[in-house]
């Protein structure tokens, strides 16, 4: 067995159908059940069983799947530790970012890493925080752009601490939030329970219009076309030109949301790792002096029914 038998098993193992598997590892279904046969008169036992539902893995194969992953797994370190070793950055480095990080600024930021550093092999993921917490956590990413609060024993950064405000267009400004259809978009639990809390605290979590949506971005959008008032953060908020007022809790604490860098402890000391933790911190520096984090956010007008 090799390495491309590894990706196979774990390939089939996801896909749990030949027929998809093999598209995925662009073989033909003939090719992969040859090469299927093969592992298993080297492992002298059958790893795999044909269902009408398609196939599962018998108990030698769940143990050949976890070797396999193991031993892939340390083929990896090693070529890791000898790229570190090397005068030259290069390597594979596995990145995820936050959605609306990304939609921001990682074009800018891989635009100049790859400039910088154009050996290394860049495999980037963007997701929703809580789905790239949990791919983390299975070890598939090095390093992470999350937003919010998630447990992690690695190594963090806190990049940033986004104030959170209630935002409408200057046409509503005066009319109570109590009034106008509250813009609800979904986020973690954490997260929603803040929010909830601010709601309560301002007696604004019985409103009667209410629309919920999936993103950030739809639901600036919606506000800035008068649909109604919305809790945003700063990040999404340079450029907004309408009402904006910080939020804070009825015991004087600021309403805020955090933004951290997650890494794996093994990729750590991994200079393609440490590069992008570096250039990440670069540029977020160099907004947040520009005014483009944070102080980008116009002075906060009083909402009508807030204190």
């Amino acid at each position: 067995m090799d390495e491309k038998d590894f990706a196979l098993l774990h390939v089939l193992k996801e896909c749990g159908n030949i027929t998809h598997a093999a598209d995925r590892l662009y073989l033909t279904q003939s090719a992969l059940s040859k090469r299927i046969k093969a592992i298993e008169r080297e492992l002298g036992c059958d790893i795999v069983l044909r269902t009408r539902k398609g196939v599962r893995f018998t108990p030698a194969g769940e143990l050949a799947l976890a070797h396999t992953a193991q031993a892939a797994h340390e083929l990896d370190l090693l070529r890791r530790e000898l790229d570190a070793a090397q005068d030259t950055i290069c390597g594979t480095l596995n990145a995820g970012f936050a959605l609306n990080y990304s939609f921001m600024h990682l074009p800018q930021l891989l635009t100049e890493y790859h400039r910088r550093y154009p050996q290394v092999q860049l495999n980037i993921v963007t997701a929703k925080s809580r789905d790239l917490h949990a791919i983390l956590q299975r070890n598939e990413l090095d390093v992470a752009v999350l937003r919010g609060e998630f447990p992690w024993d690695g190594m963090q950064y806190l990049l940033s601490q986004e104030r959170i405000c209630a935002v409408c267009t200057h046409e509503n400004e005066h009319t109570p939030l109590s009034e106008l259809t509250y813009i609800n978009h979904t986020t973690d639990i954490a997260h929603t329970a803040l929010m909830t809390r601010w709601l309560h605290e301002n007696n604004l979590a019985q409103t009667a219009s209410r629309i919920n949506v999936s993103d950030l971005m739809t639901c600036q959008e919606l506000v800035k076309r008068g649909i109604g008032w919305a809790l945003l953060p700063e990040v999404v908020l340079a450029g907004f030109d309408g009402c904006v007022r910080p939020c804070t809790f009825s015991n004087g604490e600021p309403f805020i949301r955090r933004m951290y860098i997650d890494c794996q402890k093994e990729a750590e000391q991994l200079p393609q790792v440490q590069a992008l933790v570096d250039l990440i911190k670069e540029q977020y520096a160099h907004r947040s002096n520009a005014g483009v984090i944070g102080t980008a956010v116009s002075p906060a007008t009083a909402l009508s029914d807030l204190p």
